[in-house]
This record gives structure tokens, sequence and C-alpha cells, in this order.
């Protein structure tokens, strides 16, 4: 996006049942879309996304969230889940007058996108769902358990370098740009939590425990797009390849990232968002493995 246009940003303090939170739109005067609801994972708030304005608003305007339990938003107890944090959503689109909108979700994100598509089809245009699954792994409820166990020993170190290990993919899976530099970063982001942002995380890997992750019906009319990095660890590509083909949706992976994808090849993936949400072609793309089609159900 050009230097010389202008972004404007408000902030919006919302309620929903009792719980307020926080939510930054972003516009720039791009209209070519409906605008772009930006749903990230455990950890992430409403600046996470900021590098992605640069590409996104020159074509629409970007919503980021703080929702109850994530930031500065209300802590969110753990009987909670997903159906809520998609009501909240809707709420906010509603709140806010945007309309039908665009709709992006990764990881944890992800399972609340496809949740307000399934809910509220009405508000939602399209669908992008990154590192997603249609189930909690085995491996991750074990992690879930252990960073548990970790927190409540003190071992607040052991926890940042075990999620980080978590999180990215073993170096033998192949190659990852800014493998080292990501690390680094996400050891810094998780070993320097406060302890009200530590409970906060706590209780989100107990709320993916508690509530269903995905749910098979409705079935969605918007188109989707299901993402992952090809190297994913966690929800590796064969997993995500599942989510698209019960949706009926494009499925892609990402060359040279895993889980991370987002920070990794943050400037490619703003690129496949914005052309994905102004109907522009996927084929070539030299950042991109060949993108499959499924048929809906």
């Amino acid at each position: 996006m050009s230097q010389s246009i202008d972004v404007h940003v408000t902030e919006h303090e919302l309620h929903f049942r009792g719980f307020r939170y926080v939510a930054r739109l972003a516009t720039a005067g791009g209209c070519a879309t409906e605008p772009v609801v930006v749903l990230g994972g455990s950890s992430q708030d409403r600046f996470s996304w900021l590098r992605y304005e640069r590409v996104l608003l020159s074509h629409s305007s970007m919503l980021t969230l703080e929702l109850p339990g994530y930031g500065d938003a209300d802590p969110l107890p753990v009987e909670h889940g997903i159906d809520f944090l998609a009501d909240t959503v809707r709420h906010t689109v509603d709140a806010l007058s945007l309309g039908p909108v665009n709709v992006f979700g990764a990881c944890f994100g992800a399972a609340i996108a496809l949740r307000l598509a399934q809910r509220h089809p009405d508000r939602v245009t399209r669908l992008m769902l990154g590192g997603t699954a249609q189930e909690i792994s085995p491996e991750y409820i074990a992690s879930a358990h252990r960073w548990r166990r970790m927190v409540d020993d003190g071992l607040l170190d052991d926890v940042a370098q075990d999620m980080v290990e978590q999180f990215m993919s073993p170096p033998e899976h192949g190659f990852v740009r800014r493998r080292a530099a990501v690390a680094r970063l996400m050891r810094q982001r998780f070993a320097h939590l406060t302890a009200r942002e530590l409970a906060m995380d706590v209780t989100h890997h107990e709320r993916l425990l508690s509530h269903a992750w995905s749910l098979p019906e409705p079935v969605i009319t918007a188109p989707a797009l299901v993402f992952t990095g090809e190297h994913d660890s966690i929800t590796p590509p064969p997993v995500g390849r599942r989510v698209a083909e019960g949706l009926g949706a494009r499925f892609a992976t990402i060359k040279d990232s895993d889980h991370l994808v987002q920070i990794e090849r943050d400037t490619d993936l703003a690129d496949l968002m914005d052309r994905f949400f102004t109907d522009q072609p996927l084929e070539a793309l030299p950042y991109l493995n060949p993108v499959e089609c499924f048929a809906p159900a």
C-alpha cells in the first residue's frame, strides 16, 4: 500500500453478555471488497496484524479484535466456548454496521471464524481459514496439560521453550524461512507474558479441551479457502486438506513455512488474503504449492 494513503483508525470498547472487549477498525478509503475481520490465535491481540494493513487497506477496511479472554478484554471463564466467541464477533459486525464481511481466522481464530460462518451465514461473504483441524490432536491435548503443570510449578522459562518447540516444526521437516528469528521472537513473547496474560492463556488452552473445536453442521455457504504451512506439524497439510474437503473449499500450502506462517511469510500471506478476498486467481503464485479444489458435499 502506498505510504501516501491516510489510514484512519478507530477503537471501540464493546460489551457482549456482560463481558467488555475491544475492536480496532482501520480504514484507508479502499472499498473494492467487504471489510476484512481478522481473528488470530492464542496470545495475539488487536495489534498483532498491523503489518497486514499495508496490503489489505488498499482494497478494504480491516477489523482486529481483543475478544473476551484476549489482551485488554475481560477474562472469559472456561465455560464460555467457541459459540460464545463467534456470537461476539457477530455482535461486533452489527454494532459497527459493517454489513457482510470477509472473515480470516488462524489457529484458534479459525475455529471461531468457521463457527461464525455456520451460525451467522448472512454475515460472512468469504471465509479463509489457516492452521486448522477438525478436532484437537492427542499431542496438543498432552501439551496443554503439560503447560498447565509447568505454570503451576512456576517453570515459566520452560513453558516458553516448550511452546516454541510445539508451535514450530522440527528442523528435519524442511526449510522454514526466518526460523531462528521467529523462534527468538516466540520465546520472548511467551517468556514476557504478565501474570494476567498467562492466566488468560492457560484458560484459553483449557477452553480448547472443554469445547468442540469443529462441528460438521450446518454446512457453510460462503466460498472458503483453507491453508497451512507446508511443514506445519501442529495442523499438518493432510489435516487441513480434510477440513477443506469437508467444507467444499479450496486448499493451499504455503512454501517454506510451518504453523507460524503468519510471521514467517507475512508479506505472502497478506497477498494471498488480498487475492482471495477480491476474487483474484490463486494459481501459479510463487509462494504457493498447487491449489486443490474440493466440490461442496
